[in-house]
């Protein structure tokens, strides 16, 4: 969970990840709050995440965590609550800012994905710290998307450096709702002009790939479904049956 600790010159910010990072966070004044429980059969703990960057006119969200929670799902849970679930979560990151008053002294710890928010707090005096949501940069793809709706042109989408295209088509996938499986489409670069396409991996970046495209080129991404897809559910059935039939023949005796 700890990969690298920084401290700046200005002694006050701190990084528990390969990079750091200092954050000076305004006063806020709206008042506004929900709770959330994510799993009552677990033991959970009270957390404010403050959410700017989401909403302005919301200062913070107030869920109910378990310890095993980690900050990836608590951003999933908090793009679901504002309806948001078109955005890709690889944009957010969670931190956590300590002030000890006492001493004067604040400090902003960088949370990986795998942190535990619940624990974190725990182990300090509540008051002393908080936690909050930061966005990223990322970059703007368009996806033609008719495959997925009918009557839909293309999809332009803000995503990150590390989003992967399975990552991508899921986002896709949550843009209407749809409850199809991200194995059934895979994404595709072409390029008309060029007679030019291929199918991309399932963990390659489209914003590398993207990357690669020569100037005032043609080349687009586009979704297609995958027309040998057969659903987990319907390989089990299968199996199953073939299995039952099989177990039929053993008990007849043959003379």
């Amino acid at each position: 969970m700890l990969k690298h600790v920084h401290r700046a010159k200005c002694a006050d910010t701190l990084s528990i990840v390969s990079t750091a990072s200092s954050f000076n966070h305004e006063p806020m004044s709206s008042r506004c709050s929900s709770v959330t429980s994510l799993n009552i059969s677990n033991p959970v703990d009270t957390i404010k995440v403050y959410t700017k960057c989401l909403r302005s006119d919301l200062e913070y969200k107030t869920l109910g965590l378990a310890y095993t929670t980690t900050c990836s799902e608590v951003i999933s849970i908090l793009l679901n609550k504002y309806r948001m679930r078109h955005r890709d979560p690889n944009l957010f990151f969670m931190t956590m800012e300590i002030n000890l008053r006492k001493i004067g002294l604040r400090t902003v710890f960088v949370l990986d994905n795998e942190s535990c928010p619940a624990v974190l707090q725990s182990c300090h005096p509540r008051g002393e710290s908080r936690f909050c949501l930061q966005s990223k940069k990322g970059g703007l793809v368009k996806v033609y998307d008719g495959e997925l709706m009918p009557g839909s042109k293309y999809k332009s989408l803000l995503i990150s450096e590390r989003t992967t295209v399975d990552e991508l088509i899921k986002i896709l996938l949550n843009c209407y709702n749809s409850k199809e499986q991200v194995e059934q489409f895979s994404l595709y670069e072409l390029s008309k002009s060029e007679e030019y396409q291929r199918k991309l991996h399932h963990d390659d970046i489209p914003l590398n790939v993207q990357c690669c495209w020569p100037l005032n080129s043609d080349y687009i991404f586009i979704i297609k479904r995958n027309p040998n897809y057969k659903s987990k559910q319907v390989q089990t059935i299968w199996t199953e049956e073939k299995e039952s039939s099989t177990n039929e023949y053993e008990n007849f005796i043959y003379i």
